[in-house]
């Protein structure tokens, strides 16, 4: 493990002979300088993590080199170091940047002390930052997925919002992901770098609601021993996301209308008006108009709202976007699970195709979170998925049309049994073992009849030699008459 590098600068040999004996006990690496130009020279080539630094040095101020080393790199720690501590001289050195400051002569545990804390408060930066980028990289646009146009017009309208302060409702089913484009619009956006705070108004009792958005002054009601800031205050130059707005009282509606028109609140119990820069994102699942028209809703509070809309389409809407879904939820959980799942089977895959997804984008983030725990093999088989996505029944009644042309009745029978296999297969998205379960046929028998009638999902060879493409949707684009 590599120690930490510790530069000591002064011109009198025997301080850095004493603080160097001192430290090397702590078992740093230790550097020394005689001058402000060896001690440049020295933290450019070794960048040391932390430098005592003296003031007084004949060929360059130290308050000079402490400017310099904070122009090339701002995490490295400063001590300054003098036996002149003047105010003035202290106020300069912290405001170019200095850690702290200490006077000659030095307190040797005080040194030791100094450079512990130093080296945990760069610790904590940097496990800081690196928190912060995990956040940006998982809120990146590109983890938004999809293919469908609906998602298209959900991309553009996020890279028009993300880049200024407006007000954004989201509206969409449970599950569709509307935090995750709340967030998507905060980390690549302008406010990337200030505070995202989150609340559900429908997981708190109305009466605590509004405390928890606005706060509350000491006093303000049974159990309130203390002054206690709001979502909104802790929100403050960053970006408030509000899930579930119609779940607001009207009482709170009140008081939110007055911040989107003012920019100020006032807590609970509380006199006096706050004045607040925060961007306010507001989600629901509810028909807000409808609301307004049954009078839970008030209409002025709206339109306030209904500055920006982003609509977001349920997962049914979008089944050409689940395989795309499923591979990018196989790569998250990847790293989070012992078990390296590497493909989906087909039939697996159609099954899920066929699911109406209740809970939208994010029942099929579990589903296959479930299926990597609870599975043995490389793949998510079917009998990994839950009992309501391997029972599902396929019900089908296959329309028959009889011409009364003069056609031989083998030609006829031929004609049904060929209709008959392609609506069961279309019925089960083209799943043979399904088909030829509803068929009441083996699976040999049901390939074999497909052959002989040159039946292959998206093309239908039929006597006359013409072939009946699919569409867009799975439907063959002319229908199949028994003649």
């Amino acid at each position: 493990m590599a120690r930490e590098t510790i530069l000591l600068v002064d011109d009198e040999p025997h301080i850095l002979e004493l603080l160097s004996a001192t430290l090397e006990d702590e078992e740093y690496r230790i550097l020394e300088a005689k001058n402000g130009k060896e001690a440049l020279s020295q933290f450019e080539k070794e960048k040391p993590q932390v430098v005592l630094l003296d003031i007084r040095m004949p060929d360059m101020d130290g308050l000079e080199v402490l400017h310099q080393i904070k122009e090339s790199n701002q995490t490295s720690s400063v001590i300054m170091m003098s036996a002149h501590g003047a105010m003035k001289t202290v106020l300069e050195a912290m405001k170019r940047g200095a850690y702290d400051y200490l006077t000659k002569p030095v307190d040797l545990e005080k040194v030791k002390v100094l450079i512990r804390r130093a080296l945990e408060a760069q610790k904590l930066v940097q496990e800081i930052a690196s928190l912060r980028l995990k956040v940006e990289e998982k809120y990146q646009l590109e983890n938004i997925v999809g293919k469908h146009p609906k998602m298209f017009e959900v991309y553009k309208m996020i890279g028009r919002v993300m880049d200024n302060k407006a007000t954004v409702l989201i509206f969409g089913e449970t599950g569709t992901g509307k935090e995750v484009v709340a967030r998507a619009i905060h980390f690549n956006g302008l406010l990337k770098g200030e505070s995202f705070i989150a609340v559900d108004c429908a997981s708190l009792p109305s009466d605590l609601l509004e405390s928890e958005l606005f706060g509350h002054e000491k006093g303000a009601f049974t159990g309130a021993i203390a002054q206690k800031m709001g979502k909104f205050e802790l929100a403050s130059k960053g970006t408030l996301f509000l899930d579930e707005i119609g779940n607001l009282t009207l009482a709170t509606q009140v008081k939110l209308l007055r911040f989107l028109q003012e920019k100020r609140i006032e807590r609970v119990g509380g006199t006096r008006s706050i004045g607040l820069d925060v961007r306010i994102i507001t989600a629901t699942n509810l028909d807000l108009e409808k609301a307004v028209k049954e009078g839970s809703f008030r209409e002025d509070l709206y339109y306030r709202l209904n500055v920006i809309t982003i609509p977001l389409p349920p997962l049914r809407e979008r089944r050409d976007d689940i395989p795309l879904l499923v591979e990018h939820f196989l790569q998250k959980f990847k790293s989070e699970s012992k078990r390296k799942v590497k493909f989906v089977p087909q039939e697996t895959m159609d099954l899920l195709m066929r699911h109406d997804w209740p809970g939208n984008v994010r029942e099929l983030e579990n589903v296959v979170e479930r299926a990597i725990v609870i599975g043995k093999a490389e793949a998510i088989l079917i009998e990994d998925l839950p009992m309501r996505i391997q029972e599902q029944k396929v019900v089908f009644e296959p329309e028959l049309e009889i011409s009364s042309e003069n056609i031989p009745f083998e030609q006829r029978v031929e004609n049904f049994e060929k209709k008959l296999i392609v609506d069961a297969l279309e019925k089960t998205n083209w799943i043979q073992t399904k088909a030829a379960e509803f068929l009441g046929a083996s699976r040999s028998i049901l390939k074999y009849k497909m052959k002989k009638y040159g039946i292959r999902k998206g093309v239908l060879e039929t006597p006359s030699g013409v072939n009946l493409q699919k569409d867009y949707r799975g439907q063959t684009r002319e229908n199949i008459k028994i003649e």
